[in-house]
C-alpha cells in the first residue's frame, strides 16, 4: 500500500475536477411512460443547460427535441410538467417562447400563439380530442399573472391563448381525468398558501361535450396539503395528504368518505410541490399503487393495495428514489434512483420480481471509490431544544492525508427551498470538497422535508432564525467531537439557502467564510420584486409584509453587515427572475464598504440555478481560490484569478 502524503486540507489533487461536474453528467428529470414507450429529459449543460426529450422504444433511444429546442416551461418560473405523451401523442413546451409543441419524427409544429401565455403540467383528454393545462397570463401589466386551467385544441392554432375552464383562484394544478373521462380533479390554493401548507381538491363532471358542471371541494383546506389527485383504473380517486402530520395515502371512497390505504406510519410518500409534475407513486394497470416514501431521511419503494394491506418494499441499494411511473403494458415502474456511492440515473423494475436496470445512467465517469466520502447521517440538539438532521462527509481521499497538528476545514451548506430537503445521494459536487480535505456538513434544519409537518412547521415565522442555530450548532457538534477545525468553519448556500448563509454570517461569528449562490440579502426586495408563486411566500416564514416590517429589516443582512466579521463571496446569475441580481450587488457593496475581503461575481444569460456548464466550473473554481485566501492553503487546481476587495 502507498503510503499517504501528508498535505494541508485543501490543497490535495483529486480526480475529482471541475471539468467532472459537467462533462460526463447529465441531468434526468421529468421521466414519463406512454404505452409503448419511456420517456425523459436530459439536461445537458454542455448545451447551455437545455433540456432535450429522449424516447426510448423497442430497444432504440431517440432524441425527439434537437438543438436548441429547450424542453422547459417558466410557469412559476420554477416550471415543471414540460411535456407529455399518450397514446402516441407527444406535446412539449418550449422554454424560448413558452408554445406548446406537437412532435413528431419529423417535426417540431407550434400549436399555440406567440402571446403572453406560458403553459405546463400537461393532459391530452383523448375522450375530448383536447389538452387541458395550467396557463399563467402575463398579458395584464403591473398586476401578477393569472394562473388559470385552460383546454387548447391539439392541432392548433389555439391564437387566443385557449378556452379557460377553470379559473378564480391564485393557483391551479395537477388536473387528472377518471378512466372513463367523466370527471376531472385537480388542485387549488390562494396567496398566501404554498401547496404545501395547504390546498383544496375539487371535482367536475365532465359532459359529453366537455362543459363542466358540479364543480366542488372535496377535501383539503388552508392547513392540509393535498398532493398527485389521480384515479385508478376502477376509477377511485387516490391522493396523498398530510392531514395526520405526515403525508399519507388516502382514497375517496364516496359515501364511506375519506379513507386511508394504509396503515398510519411516520413517513412522507409525498413532497412539497415545488415544480409541476411531481410523482412519488403511481397506479399498476390493476389499480394496485406502487410508491415512494421517505423515512428518516432514505427513501423506500414499494407496492401495495387500495385495501389497508401491508406494504410490500422492494430490496434495493438507493437511499434517493424519485419520479415514479407505472408503465402497464410491461408491467414496470421507472423511477430515478441514486445512492451514496452511485449518482444513478432512470431505473426500471419489474414489478412482480423486484428484478431492477439501470435504462439512463447520469454519468458514466467511473469514481474510483477510495476518493468518495460515504456520509453519515446524524443528528444533534439545536438551540430551542428539538433534534436537527443532517449529513456529515469526512474528508476522503486515498493519496493524501492532513497534517498530523491540523484538522480539516467545515463546510456547512443549506439546502435551498427551505422548503426543500437534501439526501445523501452522491453528489460530485460535494465529493469535489470532500477529496480536497474539506469535511462538509448538509444539513436539513428546521421546515425541511421528510420530517413530517411539524419539523416543517419549525420555520414558519422564523427563517432567519431556527435554519441559522440547526446550521450553527451542527457546525459546533462536529468541533466539539473534534472532527473539525473551530477557526476554519465556512457556510454556503443557494438561493433559500443563501439567505440562512447570509443571516448565519451577520448573527453569528462562528464562521469564517460564506459563500452566497443568488442568496436572499433584503427580505424587503424579496417581498416587493419576486415572482407570483412566491410573492406571499415570506408572511409565513416571515410575516406579512408591509405590517411586519421591522422583523424583515431584522431578519435581512444587508441591513447589519456591521455584525458581520467574516470574507464573504457572492455569486449571481443576471437573468435570474427569483432573487434579483440587485441583491448581491447590495450584500457586496455593504461588505466592501465594512472593509472585509469579498468577491462578487456576476454570470450572463444565467438565471436562478446555474445550468452552463462554464458557468458552474468557473464558480466553483472561484470558492477553491477564494476558499485558500481566507483558510490559508494553495489549490492544487489551476483557479482563475479573482479580484477580492479587502483581500
Amino acid at each position: 500500500m502507498t503510503e499517504k502524503i501528508a498535505a494541508p486540507f485543501g490543497s490535495w489533487t483529486s480526480p475529482i475536477t471541475a471539468e467532472s461536474l459537467t462533462g460526463a453528467v447529465i441531468g434526468i428529470k421529468e421521466p414519463g411512460t406512454d404505452v409503448d414507450a419511456i420517456y425523459w429529459l436530459e439536461n445537458r449543460p454542455s448545451e447551455k443547460g437545455r433540456s432535450t426529450l429522449i424516447r426510448l422504444r423497442d430497444g432504440v433511444t431517440t432524441e425527439l427535441t434537437p438543438n436548441p429546442f429547450d424542453v422547459r416551461t417558466r410557469v412559476h418560473e420554477y416550471g415543471g410538467g414540460s411535456w407529455i405523451a399518450t397514446n402516441g401523442i407527444v406535446l412539449a413546451s418550449n422554454g424560448s417562447d413558452g408554445r406548446i409543441y406537437r412532435v413528431t419524427k419529423d417535426a417540431l409544429t407550434p400549436i399555440t400563439a406567440e402571446g403572453p401565455w406560458r403553459y405546463a403540467d400537461f393532459l391530452i383528454d383523448t375522450h375530448h380530442d383536447r389538452i387541458i393545462a395550467v396557463r399563467e397570463d402575463h398579458s395584464l401589466e403591473g398586476i401578477e399573472p393569472i394562473n388559470t386551467l385552460v383546454q387548447l385544441e391539439l392541432d392548433g392554432p389555439n391564437d387566443d391563448g385557449g378556452q379557460v375552464i377553470i379559473s378564480g383562484t391564485d393557483f391551479v394544478a395537477s388536473a387528472a381525468l377518471s378512466p372513463d373521462g367523466s370527471q376531472l380533479s385537480w388542485l387549488q390554493w390562494n396567496h398566501p398558501n404554498m401547496p404545501w401548507d395547504g390546498c383544496e381538491l375539487w371535482y367536475a363532471d365532465v359532459a359529453e361535450d366537455g362543459t363542466l358542471s358540479n364543480i366542488h371541494e372535496v377535501t383539503g383546506g388552508l392547513a392540509e396539503s393535498i398532493v398527485r389527485p389521480r384515479w385508478n383504473t376502477n376509477g377511485l380517486p387516490v391522493f396523498a395528504s398530510d392531514r395526520t402530520g405526515w403525508w399519507q395515502l388516502y382514497a375517496d371512497r364516496g359515501e364511506d368518505g375519506i379513507l386511508p390505504i394504509m396503515e398510519p406510519t411516520e413517513a412522507e410518500f409525498a413532497q412539497p410541490q415545488w415544480v409541476f409534475g411531481m410523482s412519488t407513486w403511481d397506479f399498476t394497470a390493476d389499480g394496485r399503487v406502487v410508491a415512494a416514501w421517505n423515512q428518516d431521511g432514505a427513501w423506500h419503494l414499494g407496492r401495495l393495495d387500495v385495501a389497508m394491506t401491508p406494504i410490500h418494499e422492494y430490496d434495493l441499494p438507493f437511499t434517493s428514489i424519485s419520479e415514479v411511473h407505472v408503465q402497464p403494458s410491461t408491467n414496470t415502474v421507472i423511477f430515478y434512483g441514486a445512492s451514496p456511492t452511485d449518482v444513478g440515473g432512470l431505473v426500471q423494475l419489474d414489478i412482480e420480481t423486484g428484478e431492477w436496470h439501470f435504462l439512463r445512467k447520469s454519468s458514466m465517469e467511473e469514481i474510483d471509490p477510495a476518493y468518495i466520502s460515504v456520509p453519515q447521517a446524524i443528528s444533534w440538539t439545536s438551540e430551542d431544544g428539538s433534534a436537527a438532521y443532517g449529513f456529515y462527509y469526512p474528508p476522503t481521499n486515498k493519496d493524501y492525508t492532513g497534517p498530523a497538528d491540523e484538522l480539516p476545514p467545515l463546510i456547512v451548506e443549506s439546502h435551498g427551498g427551505p422548503t426543500s430537503q437534501t439526501s445523501s445521494t452522491l453528489s460530485l459536487k460535494r465529493q469535489f470538497w470532500t477529496s480536497r480535505g474539506f469535511a462538509i456538513l448538509d444539513v436539513n434544519y428546521g421546515g425541511s422535508t421528510g420530517y413530517g409537518r411539524d419539523y416543517r412547521n419549525r420555520l414558519q415565522g422564523t427563517w432567519g432564525i431556527v435554519d441559522v442555530a440547526d446550521c450553527v450548532t451542527g457546525a459546533e457538534y462536529l468541533a466539539d467531537q473534534g472532527l473539525v477545525d473551530p477557526a476554519r468553519l465556512a457556510i454556503r448556500g443557494g438561493s433559500a439557502g443563501g439567505f440562512t448563509t447570509l443571516a448565519a454570517l451577520t448573527t453569528t461569528q462562528i464562521f469564517a467564510v460564506g459563500v452566497s449562490y443568488f442568496g436572499i440579502g433584503d427580505l424587503e426586495a424579496m417581498a416587493r420584486d419576486t415572482h407570483k408563486f412566491e410573492s406571499r411566500y415570506l408572511d409565513g416564514l416571515v410575516g406579512p409584509y408591509p405590517e411586519a416590517k421591522e422583523i424583515y429589516i431584522e431578519r435581512s443582512a444587508v441591513h447589519h453587515v456591521d455584525r458581520l466579521e467574516a470574507a464573504m463571496l457572492l455569486l449571481q446569475g443576471l437573468e435570474d427572475k427569483v432573487v434579483p441580481p440587485n441583491q448581491a450587488t447590495m450584500m457586496a457593496e455593504a461588505v466592501r464598504a465594512k472593509g472585509l475581503p469579498v468577491s462578487h461575481i456576476e454570470y450572463e444569460g444565467e438565471g436562478h440555478g446555474f445550468r452552463q456548464a462554464s458557468t458552474i466550473q468557473h464558480s466553483t473554481l472561484a470558492e477553491l481560490a477564494f476558499f485558500g485566501s481566507v483558510f490559508g492553503f494553495t489549490p492544487a487546481d489551476d483557479v482563475p484569478g479573482i479580484d477580492v476587495v479587502n483581500g
